[in-house]
């Protein structure tokens, strides 16, 4: 039986791509790693793939955190401060799931960063619905779907 966890995209299945795994026994975040190598202009903003999408319960959520080393060493900030990836955002069908990172460069020049490189944490966290709450929509897209 599966609870949560991620999964490599289609398009990346025969690449060398791998799981968000955890540094250390404590750590609460999932490295999440960029899919391929991109070059981000001074004060530009790009999404960075990272080839992984991500199942868990229905009540639960994965957020994105900026890893906390991006700002002082790459020049780079998770431009949304927090990312939301909600459980029905998995194997939606514009984009399968895939989960990017909005990354701004906050520096003077250009930032690269490679494949294989580190970029945000995710941390899967429970929610709590509201007692009026009375939705019923159902996701029809991928990357910024819910607010069309």
């Amino acid at each position: 039986m599966t609870i949560r966890g991620f999964e490599i995209i289609t398009k990346y299945k025969n690449t060398d791509i791998t799981l968000p795994f955890r540094a250390t026994a404590h750590a609460a975040g999932y490295d999440l790693s960029a899919a391929e190598t991109i070059s981000i202009a001074p004060n530009d903003i790009k999404l960075i793939p990272t080839g992984i999408k991500a199942y868990m319960q229905p009540s639960e959520v994965l957020y994105l955190y900026d890893r906390s080393s991006n700002p002082s060493k790459k020049g780079l900030v998770l431009i949304n401060s927090v990312g939301v990836i909600d459980g029905d955002y998995y194997n939606n069908p514009d984009n399968e799931g895939h989960i990017f990172a909005r990354m701004k460069n906050i520096t003077d020049e250009v930032v690269t960063v490679e494949k294989g490189e580190r970029i945000v944490q995710g941390v899967f966290a429970p929610f709590l619905i509201a007692d009026a709450d009375s939705a019923d929509g159902a996701r029809v897209g991928g990357f910024g779907s819910t607010g069309k």
